[in-house]
């Protein structure tokens, strides 16, 4: 096991962005400290062939920039917010609107586009690097002084640990996520629509045409979102409405390490499995890549990655019906996801 340490680059405030590479198992992980970001993952195919799965940039320009979320840990609330606005104890907080008339990952500048304090370390059976953030009262809008606690670990076993904690010392939505993009082909190596998932997941959430839930839970069986059984992204894309960008609800128990997806790639023979204690995940298949220049010699277009996003439900804040994403001086935030690879 190794972890290597380098600068980065030198954002404009002169502070340095730190890039931070994990070995453990088969499997080599690199974060920059700059939202907290994974910016490589190499892993093995069934051939042995070496390649990066991730989506993303070469330098930490692109990642100043990054405006897709390529790798970005999200906060203080991933996902979207109808209207930009919630109410709590009798008041309004309104947030800046910046997917159009509503709030999206955090806000103009999110967890995404600040310096994490990092730490990295070895334990028996991994890697591990801890990121830590403060977020003051009033910060995008979000009442409350927030720290966070992120530690992404990569472990003998082909397995990444993530593990979200926050404390907040006044009632407030906090929703930390990782928005990687995976291509378990390798990075630039064309779509994903030939990969084959598998959902444990029996209902979704309905959205309205600017993806703000309804508050309906909708169950999957003869839907497009049907994923019970594995099968390719590809087969129900037109009836998605030509890609998904939505919220399952996770069978299980709330709260419990529990698995959430797995999905495979046939040339690679490459499978990731997800487990998360999260209600939900949103899977995302890039239909707003629109041709980005990417990791030298790869540019990004639609369908060219996906996402997997372990969270509470988008607008849980504005939904009673949904399970309480609201947190405080009695109720601090911690969730836990793991992704385990093999091929």
């Amino acid at each position: 096991m190794k972890i290597r340490k380098k600068t980065f680059g030198v954002l404009g405030n002169g502070k340095k962005a730190f890039l931070y590479t994990l070995q453990a198992g088969d499997l080599s992980l690199s974060i920059t400290t700059l939202g907290g970001t994974w910016v490589s993952l190499e892993v093995p195919s069934k051939t042995g062939k070496r390649d990066d799965i991730l989506l993303g940039y070469a330098t930490l320009d692109g990642y100043v920039h990054n405006n897709t979320f390529f790798g970005s840990t999200i906060g203080r609330f991933g996902n979207r917010i109808g209207n930009g606005a919630f109410s709590l104890d009798g008041k309004t907080y309104q947030l800046y609107k910046n997917d159009g008339a509503h709030t999206l990952h955090g806000g103009r500048r999110g967890f995404d586009k600040l310096l994490w304090k990092a730490e990295a370390y070895e334990e028996k059976d991994g890697v591990f690097l801890r990121l830590e953030l403060e977020s003051p009262d009033g910060d995008e809008g979000y009442p409350g002084n927030l720290r966070a606690i992120v530690s992404y670990g990569l472990t003998k076993a082909n397995e990444i640990i993530a593990d979200y904690q926050a404390v907040v010392d006044r009632p407030c939505p906090v929703n930390l996520t990782n928005h990687t993009y995976f291509n378990l082909a390798g990075e630039g190596n064309g779509d994903v629509l030939s990969h084959k998932a598998l959902f444990y997941a029996s209902c979704y959430i309905e959205v309205d045409s600017s993806l703000i839930p309804t508050g309906k839970l909708l169950p999957v069986q003869g839907t497009p979102f049907d994923f019970t059984r594995a099968k390719l992204f590809k087969q129900d894309f037109a009836a998605a409405g030509g890609g998904y960008d939505h919220c399952f609800v996770l069978d299980g128990g709330r709260g419990t390490l529990r698995p959430c997806a797995e999905v495979t790639e046939e040339s690679s023979g490459r499978r990731l499995r997800l487990f998360t204690t999260q209600p939900g995940f949103q899977f995302y298949t890039g239909n707003f890549l629109t041709g980005q220049p990417g990791k030298p010699g790869s540019v990004y277009g639609r369908h060219t990655g996906f996402c997997l996003e372990t969270q509470h439900f988008p607008d849980s804040p504005n939904r009673q019906e949904f399970p309480p994403a609201i947190f405080g001086p009695d109720r601090d935030y911690h969730e836990k996801a793991v992704f385990s690879f093999d091929w």
